[in-house]
């Protein structure tokens, strides 16, 4: 183990209040040891031909128990038991690639579009393992869910078309607009304890509430799987967080992350799985862990999971999945981590002294515990004034998390009070949508002003067509969702953005004042007398079970033969793939920097959601998009950067098309974690798309470094962070040894000064064999083909 942290600070301690008993109880797991192979038990009740594979991980952990003759955490017994070759695989953590069979593929339709775009490019005539796509992006929040949700079936009506039978012919389930946030619809749907899946989303992990390895990557890596290719992975490190005490009170299972955000930061998880085990785990609902899973992508871990318990087991009943429970059950024993296991790291947090916490602005990962929120907000000169609150998104939209809402808002309703502020809810799902209007939260949430809005995304990843506030106008919001870059959620760089949890967003825009304590403090209600919050309290599981709601599921056709799928060649959103050149077999030389970015650059900077979405599936035009949020380190000015061969300063894609126009390739120099944020493949399409050859920089986050290799360039990192700052923006850069390009070989750039000088500077990669094979071929897709 290599370091030990103990945090918590002291909340009140409490049961379920008023309306509803207690739901809160512990959890056990059924140790038992069978056989699996003769069991067929379908991985959901919408593939009934698809089985879970238990005998396989049993069969695998057999070969490499033997081989590593250690215990095994419970990540890396669910990877190595989905080893394509667990006999000869090489397993090092932090080093040896990882060569896996997921289980399953789940796509969201704004990475959809480019993902079947390359999957159709391949010449496959249907996918190798269960996948789905899911409709949840490209609906645009303003006036309400079902106006909104029309008008982005008008609106996108060409997109939806594409996705729908192009999935009709690939085999593949297709989840249409309105039917959920992906990660809820899996979670609610196909989800399972020791499972592997592969999501085209960053916040695939949320599966990790169900025992689920889960991660998320780029449309290539899917490509691959759905192709039938293994998938690589670095073998990740294991953070393991021990939980103890009880989750009570105000402190809901979102304050877990956002604390364990602030003590790893945004890039402390990269390289590793996060672990969650002890007994307090046994406090968390289903739901709750899936929230702490979710934004485990907010610290840049692989994934984040928890071990089987019966709370899971409840989640799979009230889901109706209970074969899939007592099968778990029967298999939990490699479901836990192994007595003995060692982690990598260690963070302990007693949830009996965890605090409420609040995180941001602008990352995060600036954790604020509650009590002193007030003072922060003083000290920092944030805005105040809540202009808007926001609970649901993927992260924090589950049954239990709206009846907790509801329960603070029927409380204010009873006191005669209104929000002051805006306040928006997001249903995770038409199931969590359909089950709050039947048993009554929605229309308490709205009776206090309340807007629910589609069953979407919508404003946590940008769609949001904001119109209270000017772009430029200092404000503050305050969400449940998951992530809070600059400008992230309505394109207002001067917009303060803090992600909590849905109990205390619902209190908040109560009092309309970011320094509003709902622990302490009091609010005054129409009768003119103070009154305090309760403690929130609602039920982990509808007692009546969930209403599914409209069907919006499109299962495969038992005959594809006669699905086609036809893209017009005006169309400005969907646009066939041609192949990237293959490597010339030459090193770079004397290459102009496009941009050398200061800073923080997330995939938000790199290629921007929000109206841009409409897009995805084209890839000339949404690059126009490209590097337009990044900081030009020459004049710190965003989307101007200098014309090498003009000295003209113009927009970042337009000096791109430029230079690719006189066949001029370019690099790109940046600073730390450097693509970090979504899995949004297209600011590594975009890169290659307008000529880049290199991307060079501090580091990079784990999934846009893949992303890069995939689509044909070189992510290359400093071996000595500080030459970072020898780098002008106008030295032209040469990469040095291509030719003799290896595994572990150091790579050379050569900066050529305007005065005439050169500079070598050294550059590490983290390509294997196989990547450097992507590269020469010009992509991994090309390698394909050639396969």
């Amino acid at each position: 183990m290599l370091s030990r942290v103990s945090t918590g600070s002291k909340t009140t301690l409490t049961q379920w209040a008023r309306t509803q008993k207690s739901v809160r109880g512990y959890a056990q797991v059924i140790s038992a040891t069978a056989s699996y192979g003769n069991k067929k038990v379908p991985m959901s009740n919408l593939e009934k031909d698809k089985y879970i594979n238990y005998q396989r991980i049993e069969d695998n952990l057999a070969i490499v128990k033997k081989r590593l003759g250690r215990p095994l955490t419970l990540s890396e017994k669910i990877l190595y038991g989905h080893l394509d070759d667990p006999v000869n695989q090489e397993i090092i953590r932090g080093k040896s690639y990882l060569n896996l069979r997921p289980d399953r593929v789940a796509c969201q339709d704004a990475t959809a579009q480019m993902v079947l775009l390359q999957f159709i490019s391949a010449g496959i005539p249907g996918v190798a393992v269960p996948t789905t796509v899911h409709c949840d992006h490209l609906i645009e929040a303003q006036v309400g869910g079902e106006k909104d949700l029309a008008k982005a079936i008008e609106v996108n009506k060409e997109v939806y078309d594409f996705l729908k039978t192009s999935s009709a012919k690939y085999d593949i389930g297709f989840w249409g607009p309105g039917s959920g946030i992906i990660h809820q619809i899996i979670l609610e749907n196909y989800a399972f304890p020791g499972g592997l899946m592969i999501g085209t989303d960053s916040h695939t992990p949320n599966a990790g509430g169900l025992g689920m390895v889960a991660v998320g990557v780029g449309g290539a890596d899917a490509v691959d799987v759905m192709a039938n290719i293994p998938w690589e992975l670095k073998c990740p490190n294991v953070i393991g967080v021990k939980l103890t005490g009880d989750l009570s009170g105000w402190t809901a299972s979102k304050d877990v992350i956002l604390k364990v955000a602030g003590i790893l930061t945004v890039k402390g998880g990269t390289g590793a799985i996060v672990e969650y085990f002890g007994p307090g785990v046994e406090s968390l609902s289903c739901t709750g862990m899936a929230t702490i899973c979710n934004m485990g992508a907010e610290i840049g871990a692989t994934t984040s999971l928890f071990p089987f318990n019966r709370r899971m087991g409840d989640f799979l009943r009230a889901t109706k999945r209970g074969e899939i429970a007592a099968y778990a059950e029967s298999f939990a024993h490699n479901l836990r981590a192994d007595e003995g296991a060692q982690y990598d790291q260690i963070i302990e947090i007693n949830l009996s002294e965890l605090e409420p916490h609040v995180n941001g602005p602008f990352t995060p990962d600036l954790a604020t515990p509650l009590s002193k929120l007030k003072d922060a907000v003083e000290k920092n000169n944030w805005p105040p004034e809540i202009k808007v609150g926001l609970i649901g998104s993927c992260t924090n939209s589950s049954y239990e998390d709206m009846s907790r809402s509801a329960f603070i808002a029927k409380e204010a309703h009873e006191h005669g009070l209104k929000a002051k502020s805006t306040f928006t809810i997001t249903p995770g799902s038409e199931q969590i949508r359909a089950t709050i209007e039947r048993d009554g939260q929605e229309e308490i949430l709205k009776s206090v002003g309340g807007l629910v809005l589609a069953n979407a995304c919508g404003p946590c990843i940008g769609q949001w067509n904001r119109q209270d506030v000017k772009k430029g106008e200092k404000n503050t919001i305050v969400t449940s969702y998951n992530r809070n870059f600059t400008g992230r959620n309505d394109a207002n760089p001067a917009t303060h953005a803090f992600v909590t949890s849905p109990d205390l967003v619902t209190a908040l825009v109560f009092a309309g004042d970011l320094r509003f304590n709902p622990m302490t403090d009091t609010l005054t209600g129409a009768d003119g007398k103070p009154f305090k919050f309760s403690e929130p309290n609602g039920a982990e599981l509808p007692s009546r079970g969930y209403d599914p709601g409209k069907d919006t599921y499109q299962a495969p056709p038992e005959d594809r033969s006669k699905v086609n799928v036809v893209i017009d060649p005006k169309s400005s959103r969907l646009q066939f793939l041609q192949p990237f050149k293959k490597w010339d077999g030459k090193d770079a030389e004397e290459m102009p920097i496009l941009i050398k970015v200061k800073g923080k650059c997330t995939t938000d900077h790199i290629s921007m959601a929000g109206p841009w979405l409409k897009f995805r599936g084209h890839l000339d035009n949404i690059s126009n998009n490209m590097l337009i949020g990044a900081v030009n380190a020459e004049n710190n000015a965003v989307n101007k950067v200098r014309n090498m061969f003009t000295n003209e300063y113009d927009a970042v894609p337009s000096v791109a098309r430029q230079y690719k126009a006189k066949g001029i390739g370019w690099v790109v120099i940046g600073d730390d974690n450097y693509g970090e944020g979504s899995s949004r493949e297209h600011a590594a399409l975009e890169v290659r798309h307008l000529g880049g050859v290199a991307v060079i920089v501090k580091s990079f986050a784990r999934i846009h470094e893949t992303n890069l290799k995939k689509q044909g360039l070189l992510p290359l990192t400093f071996v000595n962070p500080s030459d970072y700052d020898k780098v002008d923006p106008s030295d032209k850069v040469s990469i040095i040894g291509l030719k003799t390009f290896a595994p572990g070989k150091t790579l050379t750039m050569r900066l050529q000064k305007a005065n005439g000088a050169t500079v070598d500077i050294p550059l590490n990669h983290s390509f294997n064999q196989n990547q450097i094979e992507w590269f020469k071929a010009g992509s991994a897709l090309n390698r394909m083909a050639q396969k």
